[in-house]
């Protein structure tokens, strides 16, 4: 070993821990200078700084922040002029030094508008950044939607959280941006829309005000409220704002159907009637809400008008699995409400047996639609089977009826 080499190891080992830190931190800023101005290892230098900078002692260290800055301000301009020349270049990269540019600049600032000894706001580098990261903050949200299309949510919503963040920063006082920018609340519906997809209600919530505002998405965002209010159990405002989206969106089976599977739940008809009544008045053509139209009916008795529903659904659209058990329900309950009746039984015996005859071919259909639904055929079935001495199907029915037991 050489002598010099020799004598300059004895003398690290001999200084101080907090010098020896300091030569070393010392070694690696002139590092990150050379390599800036050769314009080389650029994501190094990011590291390198970042790295001293998680040291509290360095946090008001402004040449690092500074070595930080144009680390990643070379690496933008880099990729953006590849971008530009068309050359090879990963477009995300861009996005990424995008959004840690911001971050590095944005917790500059709050470093460099903390009071002084006299209590004075006096920061050196805001107007600076400011200019800076006005000029990269629309790739924040051309990131967050490119990331949207890969189906990476959380680093989508990480960019617009950004963008929307920076219009309450006063580092961006001037620019107005909650005046000025009118992709504010499309921004905010898309920072929403990772949040549902990534079932996260702090996110969806976080900037409802403004994702409201945004008019094309509007009717999509009220069903994602909707939604992650039931998620988080807040049943109340979830009906609410299925209420005001039905209001405001008559026509859209979203709102309509989840407010008459929560009416229905819970044996609101009235409820329930009223709303059908306002979608099938919205629309004249809907055939959900007429077959809901048809099954409130069986509930409150009116067999009669519920079979004219779905009788008339029927000859539309054969295809309509429900509206055939609608119609056999609705004939089959015509003849149990006779039968139930012990005064009327001897003399309308026909009758019943000609509304259960009415409802056979209907049930049968849907039986033939919809095989595993035992629950909602078999017992009908059954009784019209037992009623009309069909003894071969009665006996098949009573053994599927027995298996199920």
């Amino acid at each position: 070993m050489k002598k010099s080499v020799f004598i300059f190891i004895l003398f690290l080992l001999f200084l101080p821990l907090s010098n020896q830190r300091l030569y070393a931190q010392k070694k690696e800023i002139n590092e990150a200078i050379d390599k800036l101005k050769a314009n080389k290892d650029l994501d190094k230098v990011e590291a390198s700084m970042t790295k001293l900078l998680k040291d509290s002692d360095n946090r008001h260290n402004e040449k690092i922040w500074n070595l930080l800055f144009e680390s990643l301000q070379k690496q933008y301009k880099a990729g953006n002029e590849k971008l530009y020349l068309k050359q090879k270049y990963d477009t995300a990269a861009l996005f990424n030094i995008a959004s840690r540019l911001f971050t590095a600049m944005t917790d500059y600032d709050s470093i460099d508008a903390l009071p002084d000894k006299k209590g004075r706001v006096r920061p050196k580098m805001r107007k600076q950044s400011a200019s800076a990261l006005n000029t990269i903050r629309p790739n924040l949200f051309n990131g967050g939607i490119y990331y949207i299309g890969k189906q990476n949510y959380k680093q989508a919503y990480t960019l617009l959280d950004q963008y929307i963040s920076a219009a309450d920063m006063p580092m961006f006082k001037t620019y107005n941006y909650s005046t000025k920018d009118k992709y504010l609340p499309t921004a905010a519906y898309w920072a929403a829309y990772c949040g549902f997809k990534m079932s996260d209600p702090t996110r969806v919530l976080h900037n409802t005000y403004l994702a409201l505002k945004d008019k094309a998405h509007h009717e999509s965002m009220m069903q994602y409220l909707a939604a992650t209010y039931m998620l988080e159990k807040d049943t109340a405002r979830s009906v609410e704002t299925l209420k005001e989206g039905f209001h405001a969106y008559p026509k859209s089976s979203y709102f309509y159907a989840h407010l008459i599977d929560y009416y229905s739940k819970r044996s609101e008809w009235k409820e329930a009637s009223d709303l059908t009544d306002k979608a099938i008045e919205a629309d004249s053509t809907n055939a959900t809400a007429w077959l809901a139209k048809s099954t409130l009916l069986i509930n409150t008795g009116d067999y009669e008008h519920s079979f004219l529903i779905a009788d008339s659904l029927l000859k539309r659209d054969s295809t309509m699995t429900e509206a055939w058990l609608n119609a056999g329900l609705a004939k089959f309950n015509m003849g149990v409400n006779l039968d139930k009746n012990p005064q009327s039984v001897r003399q309308k015996r026909q009758q019943i047996l000609k509304y259960y005859k009415e409802a056979l071919p209907y049930l049968e259909q849907y039986r033939r639609l919809a095989p595993k639904e035992t629950d909602k055929w078999a017992l009908p079935l059954y009784t019209i089977y037992l009623n009309l001495n069909m003894g071969k199907q009665f006996d098949e029915i009573d053994k599927i009826l027995r298996n199920k037991s």
